[in-house]
């Protein structure tokens, strides 16, 4: 999309008043395609809100093609892209909203001030290919990287529109006579093989942009866009003002063929070698707005600062609101750009629940010689994992299960899954450890294994062809199946033998949920769709200890601490609209509805808090007792798993292998692990198992088939 024209602050007659919840606050800018206006989320963030002209709107070509490119843009999770806060491609008119990033374009930047130095390109370059590794490895391709995508935040630079807001047939057309799009930044196949685009292009953008930067001009250059076309296509770059020691690397970026250019992690590996005094970081910039002002300079490290690979941002204070306030309009719409941007460039806070720094510490002697590990179950098996007896018992595709030794991360024993000989495998579920022996599905889905805990010998096989993939936990030594009529049947964990079998009046198909050794709860959506059935179920003799109906589609999330019930109810577009908490005892419901309804959410609770996780990544933190939302934070981390809870924190899983920690009473980002994703033909996993938390360690499964082990008390220091 072309930059973005200031309009100036107020809204036009043609503009709508709201873009979905959102209500639009002022115009910060235009575009070909668009408008990008001032708006505020719930929780006082300030937001870029693009809404796609209505003669777009009304094109189906371009809705498909803003829909795919939004599904993409939720995948894509950096830091150095703008997170995408909310979306809709579907209504009237379509529109995105992402936050508000402070920071002019490298393209206004570079008008303004002239080009980088060699220091200040180089730290660029770095900063980019990092960018463009995390991008590459969400699976999307940016196609239209050149200096008017980069913006140049406080934080290190940010990539930006993500070809969203383009038509369909954008990358290179005529109209009216003229060439519209970029070819000084699109690579050969761009103009010859259109189809064939990988990641490759955007090394050669970004080739082409660092020439841009160092110099003012690009490595092609002319005023015809058709002779620039040719030059890409047929010429060699013109690299005179380019810093020497860069000219290597950006040849070889710039090579024709796109097997022949490296990869963002070979650019990242070459660059340390590049600088004479330090190794690149990432690069550093001020606020900057477009009244005159002095040179803003990208930072350089001082000798005695350690060099990070971490997203954390730096420990200090928070910009106060007021820093907004005093950004002119005329600046604030340059800087919206961010609003065609996607992804999640989040900061990593570094305190506790008091606001006080994190140390590595541990609660024990133990924990005090405990190390972080990991293990591998096998390249691309993501292993869903249970905690039990000191031990991790996993199960992943073509393993029954695995069993881990949680203090030091070796492997103890595995046991391979029997092939399946008719009909398809379903997938592994969780391994339940009861009495002794570990209970995991056959890949068929219709046998259940016993295996001793400590050996990994099979003990029996129960045929379980009537209970289809339903396995529980009722307590230490008895375990549940259900089956598809509701029919419940508890076993002696270590016997195998039938304890109790009964199915509750009244109920067809419930979904049951253990949480711990408490009751097991039966919920169900009554013939009405109207109104949700629970029962709580005694594990040990099968009892129902009692009953309720409530108005609404409800799901358990989790226990109360008194025998009661968490859960959330949705709406019929399956958005959750209100967190439910049911005390048995004074057969009383408490019902706090959310702000906002949010889609597909997964939740936990905690004491009186629940925990709910939306699929664009928003963790909002609801206190059922005083029914009120205690805290909101937008992650950006699309496509989690489910969260899981302790005392104090709040983790989860993103489909690269992150494992991520929130404070839970301030709802601050504590830490985040290192990706692992499965490689570049598949990096991520389709869907996420949720982490495990026990003695003070939390357990993560990755995409490349490795379970990792770390501390709960040192998130900030996380790898």
């Amino acid at each position: 999309m072309p930059p973005l024209r200031d309009t100036g602050s107020g809204l036009g007659a043609e503009d709508p008043e709201y873009a979905g919840r959102y209500r639009l606050e002022g115009r910060l800018g235009s575009g070909g395609m668009g408008v990008v206006h001032l708006a505020y989320s719930p929780s006082g963030l300030r937001l870029a809100v693009k809404v796609v002209h209505a003669e777009y709107a009304a094109d189906p070509e371009f809705r498909a093609r803003f829909r795919q490119e939004v599904a993409a843009a939720r995948r894509v999770s950096g830091a150095f892209t703008a997170p995408v806060v909310d979306a809709d491609p579907d209504c009237e008119r379509p529109w995105m909203a992402t936050l508000c990033i402070a920071g002019p374009t490298l393209a206004s930047y570079i008008k303004e001030h002239g080009p980088l130095t060699p220091d200040e390109v180089r730290r660029l370059a770095a900063g980019l290919a990092e960018a463009l590794r995390d991008i590459h490895r969400a699976g999307v391709v940016h196609r239209d990287l050149k200096p008017s995508n980069v913006l140049l935040a406080d934080d290190g630079p940010k990539v930006i529109d993500f070809g969203i807001s383009r038509p369909y047939d954008s990358e290179l057309r005529t109209e009216t006579g003229k060439l519209v799009g970029t070819p000084p930044f699109m690579a050969p196949e761009q103009f010859q093989r259109p189809r064939e685009v990988g990641p490759a292009a955007d090394v050669f953008a970004l080739a082409s942009l660092l020439v841009h930067a160092a110099t003012g001009r690009g490595p092609f250059e002319s005023d015809s866009p058709y002779l620039v076309a040719y030059q890409v296509v047929h010429d060699e770059p013109e690299l005179a003002g380019v810093p020497a020691d860069l000219v290597p690397l950006l040849r070889d970026c710039l090579a024709k063929e796109p097997a022949d250019r490296p990869t963002p992690d070979a650019i990242m590996s070459r660059l340390p070698a590049l600088a004479e005094h330090e190794r690149p970081t990432v690069p550093r910039l001020p606020d900057v707005s477009y009244a005159p002002q002095p040179r803003p300079v990208l930072r350089q490290r001082s000798a005695d600062t350690p060099v990070t690979h971490s997203r954390s941002a730096p420990d200090g204070p928070a910009a106060p609101r007021a820093r907004w306030r005093r950004t002119s309009w005329f600046a604030v719409g340059a800087l919206v750009v961010a609003a065609l941007g996607v992804g999640a460039g989040w900061a990593v806070k570094r305190a506790d629940s008091r606001g006080e720094p994190l140390q590595t510490r541990a609660s024990s002697s133990a924990g005090a010689s405990w190390r972080p590990w990991q293990a591998s179950l096998g390249k691309g098996r993501t292993g869903r994992c249970s905690y039990a007896e000191g031990g991790l018992f996993c199960s992943a595709p073509g393993l029954l299960a695995v069993r881990i030794d949680a203090l030091d991360g070796r492997v103890l024993w595995r046991r391979a899954a029997a092939p399946v000989r008719k009909g398809g495998a379903v997938p592994p579920g969780v391994p339940v450890v009861s009495g002794g022996l570990v209970h995991a599905l056959s890949a068929d889905g219709r046998e259940l294994l016993a295996l001793d805990a400590a050996s990994g010998r099979p003990r029996r096989t129960l045929d379980v062809s009537r209970y289809p993939g339903r396995v529980f936990p009722a307590d230490d030594d008895t375990i549940l199946l259900a089956a598809g009529d509701g029919t419940m049947t508890a076993l002696d964990a270590r016997s195998g033998r039938e304890r109790w079998r009964n199915r509750i009046p009244g109920f067809r198909s419930p979904v049951l949920s253990s949480y711990g050794t408490g009751p097991v709860y039966a919920v169900e959506l009554a013939a009405d769709d109207r109104h949700t059935r629970v029962a709580a179920v005694e594990p040990g003799t099968g009892r129902v200890l009692w009953q309720w109906t409530a108005a609404g589609n409800l799901r358990a999330v989790g226990a109360r601490t008194d025998g009661g019930l968490h859960l959330t109810a949705t709406d019929r577009d399956n958005r959750v609209t209100a967190v439910v908490s049911y005390d048995p005892a004074a057969r009383r419901e408490r019902r706090v509805p959310l702000d906002v309804p949010l889609y597909t959410t997964s939740a936990v609770a905690r004491g009186d808090a629940v925990y709910l996780l939306a699929g664009d990544g928003g963790l909002t933190a609801v206190d059922t007792e005083r029914g009120r939302r205690l805290w909101k934070l937008e992650t950006s981390v699309s496509n989690a798993s489910a969260p899981v809870a302790d005392r104090r924190r709040v983790y989860f899983s993103a489909a690269d292998g992150r494992l991520i920690a929130v404070d839970a009473g301030r709802g601050s980002l504590l830490g985040q692990t290192r990706p692992r994703p499965a490689g570049p033909d598949r990096g991520f996993a389709g869907e996420v198992p949720a982490p495990v938390v026990a003695r003070g360690r939390v357990f993560g499964s990755a995409p490349d088939g490795t379970v990792f082990g770390v501390a709960v008390w040192d998130a900030d220091r996380w790898r």
